[in-house]
Parts: structure tokens; C-alpha cells; sequence
């Protein structure tokens, strides 16, 4: 499967970039925005495509080209404003899944956020972020394509565990990886049964293969 991740220079994009170059069973394409990080995944023998989310569709259905798969994990950053979160993290995603629909791409994973599904638990500090997510998210169940949307909790920066928790609805608050959050993206991708759905995804003490499999 040729994959598409978009977002691949921030912290998830850029682990699962890599692990899918590692596997023998994918090949990655790696979407970023700057000429100096194109450089840097070239170096590293990864193909790369330089393409903004803030652009024009035609332009992210051109980086998504001869792809089978994309991974969105892009987002404006907790430094930014709402407007770029609202630019990023809801237009950016809407116009990338209008793109793969363009490009002819089947599967679809989107990186989200514990509980955007559900309003009644959204964290009101960064309730714009929520809403970006919220919607985002709608607009890919309403499209032609094969999707997964992944709600992760907090997110770490330390090392993975392995071990996870996944449930359609898990509203209390916990925490993850990162480096755990690229790992289940990278193995929903052939997963049948994260075919169509969303899921909230914590840490926990099941592997993520047999995590998977009770979706």
C-alpha cells in the first residue's frame, strides 16, 4: 500500500513516517510544507512532496497522486491561534479528504482527539480545537471513503509502551505516546475492523493488535 502522511515533519507524522519506511509491506510518501523538510526525508531515502494544507485542493489531490492511503496527522500546534487552528485542523482536513476523494484514494486515517465526538466532554480551554476536530471528522463519515478516526488522550513525548486501550466511547481522560498513537495508525491501515469507524485510544494492557481486534 502506497501511504500519503500528511503533517509528516510534526511529532506523530514524522514516527509514522518512519515506520512505514521501515516495513517491507508499505511504501511512504511524505507530505510537508517547507523545501528544507523535503530535504531532510530525501535524505533519509523517504519520498517527499511539498503541498499546504492553507493551498488549494488541486494542489493536495496532485501531492496525493498513485496513493492508496492517507494518513492525516497534521495540526496549527498548541502555539498557535484559533484562526490557525480553524485553517489547519478543520479546512486543511476537509480539503485533504476532498482531495483524496479527487486523487482516487480508498483508505483514509485521521489523527483527532479523545472524545471530539461527544460534546458534553469536550475540554473547554481548547474548545475551538474540539469543534475544528468535531467537524473535520464529520466531513470524512460523510465521504466516499474508507475511513479510521483515531481519538488519542494527552499525549506524551516518551517512549511508547505497546500497550493500549481502545473504545468507541472512553470519556474519562488519560494519556498516551505518541510514539504508541503512530504504532495504531500504522497497524489500522490493513485492520479490518477499524474499517469505517472512530475510536478513542489511551494507554492501557493490551497490545495494539489485539487491541484492534475488539473494535
Amino acid at each position: 500500500m502506497k501511504v500519503l502522511v500528511v503533517g509528516a515533519n510534526g511529532q506523530i507524522g514524522k514516527q509514522t513516517t518512519e515506520m512505514l519506511q521501515e516495513q517491507n509491506d508499505h511504501h511512504v510518501r511524505a507530505m510537508v510544507r517547507k523545501e528544507d523538510q523535503l530535504n531532510e526525508f530525501k535524505e533519509k531515502g523517504i519520498e517527499a512532496v511539498l503541498a499546504d494544507l492553507e493551498g488549494p485542493v488541486e494542489q493536495l489531490a496532485q501531492a496525493a497522486e498513485g496513493c492508496d492511503a492517507v494518513i492525516f496527522a497534521a495540526g496549527s500546534g498548541g502555539q498557535t491561534g484559533a484562526d490557525k487552528t480553524l485553517l489547519i485542523d478543520l479546512d486543511g482536513a476537509i480539503k485533504m479528504v476532498e482531495a483524496a476523494e479527487k486523487a482516487g484514494v480508498e483508505r483514509f486515517l485521521m489523527v483527532s482527539a479523545l472524545q471530539a465526538h461527544n460534546r458534553d466532554n469536550w475540554n473547554e480551554k481548547i474548545r475551538h480545537y474540539y469543534v475544528a476536530k468535531h467537524y473535520a471528522d464529520k466531513a470524512l463519515e460523510e465521504s466516499s471513503l474508507n475511513h479510521t478516526i483515531v481519538r488519542p488522550g494527552g499525549l506524551l513525548n516518551e517512549a511508547g509502551t505497546g500497550q493500549v486501550r481502545v473504545a468507541t466511547d472512553l470519556p474519562e481522560r488519560a494519556t498516551i505516546p505518541r510514539e504508541d498513537v503512530a504504532r495504531v495508525l500504522v497497524a489500522s491501515l490493513n485492520q479490518e475492523k477499524a474499517f469505517n469507524r472512530g475510536f478513542d485510544l489511551v494507554s492501557g494492557e493490551q497490545s495494539i493488535e489485539e487491541a484492534l481486534k475488539t473494535l
